[in-house]
């Protein structure tokens, strides 16, 4: 075998090794080759006949390719009036583990249609760069570049529509995990955010709490998970996966008024959105807390079954929370 048929053998080998996996998510080849299970679906933007919102793409950061499709309800033929009222703006960050999902998935752009049309609102949902092929904390920086353009208000539909004083930042699982740190963060822009919305948040540590799995193999699983996807975490109590361990700056530090927290009592991730809450209302923290649990149902049940009645209150809780005064 010659030399360049043997450096395409072993390049041929590379990409057939597994470096690492995450069952029904994706595999990560040691070529660097990334095989996705799931989250790859997209759909375009589009006026969407049922809720009558108009969607529409937008590039945030050229430099990284980060981008955001924007959501505009109805009744929005000409810009407000001066003075008039305008429409709560929400910065939106979905989930899928930090890896897989994006802001043109079917299950979100349905979800920021409904949320939208029933609150009313204007959504801003983030396309964050994805692991392993940008590993955090590349989606933590991506989110800060979005809530400074979302203040820069190049895009028309933000300018003419959107009320820059009731700015809230939501999202579910990973999603959820990159809310709390922009929040953490947004406390340098005093005033930029008015609330934070944590839908089944993603968050994790070395000790087991309430009920959560105290299995040794599954624990180790979700280590090399965590570290596969932040390699450059200091371990499973880093602040960036344990916003409420010790390493973590107080959460009094959260820069907003209002936060609501929800879980699933089926999902083993909700002791951890118990105890952020009741963290953050032991620091000092000067906002007003919500908790909310929805009994029998698992992860992120709203969006794997959207037209079901629990989903169907689910969307209004959250639309209640970002249209309240």
């Amino acid at each position: 075998m010659g030399l360049a048929a043997a450096a395409a053998a072993a390049d041929s080998a590379l990409d057939e090794e597994i470096e690492f996996e995450i069952p029904a998510y994706f595999r990560y080849y040691r070529s660097g080759r990334v095989e996705r299970f799931a989250g790859t679906s997209t759909v375009a933007p589009s006026l969407d006949p049922t809720t009558g919102v108009d969607s529409t793409d937008a590039l945030i950061d050229p430099s990284t390719g980060v981008s955001a499709r924007l959501y505009l309800p109805p009744s929005t033929a000409a810009p407000p009036p001066l003075g008039e009222i305008k429409f709560p703006v929400l910065l939106y960050f979905h989930g899928g583990g930090f890896c897989i999902e994006s802001a043109a998935s079917p299950s979100y752009h349905r979800h920021l249609n409904n949320l939208a049309a029933l609150t009313p609102l204007l959504a801003v949902s983030v396309n964050y760069r994805l692991a392993p092929e940008h590993r955090l904390p590349a989606a933590y920086d991506d989110a800060w570049a979005a809530l400074r353009w979302v203040f820069s208000g190049v895009h028309p539909w933000v300018s003419q529509w959107g009320d820059l004083k009731r700015l809230f930042v939501a999202g579910d699982s990973a999603g959820a995990n990159i809310a709390h740190h922009l929040t953490m963060r947004a406390a340098e822009l005093p005033s930029a955010v008015k609330g934070v919305a944590l839908v089944h948040p993603f968050f994790w540590g070395s000790a087991p709490v309430g009920s959560e799995p105290s299995d040794s193999n599954f624990r180790a699983t979700m280590d090399r998970r965590w570290w596969f996807v932040h390699p450059t975490a200091v371990g499973p109590d880093d602040p960036c996966w344990n916003p409420t361990g010790e390493a973590a700056p107080s959460l009094a530090e959260l820069g907003c008024t209002r936060l609501l927290v929800t879980v699933a009592d089926n999902d083993f991730l909700k002791n951890r959105g118990r105890l952020y809450y009741e963290k953050l209302k032991e620091s000092g923290w000067k906002g007003e807390a919500e908790f909310v649990e929805t009994p029998a149902l698992g992860h992120v049940f709203h969006l794997l079954d959207p037209d079901s009645e629990i989903a169907g209150k689910k969307l209004r809780l959250l639309a209640d929370f970002f249209r309240r005064e």
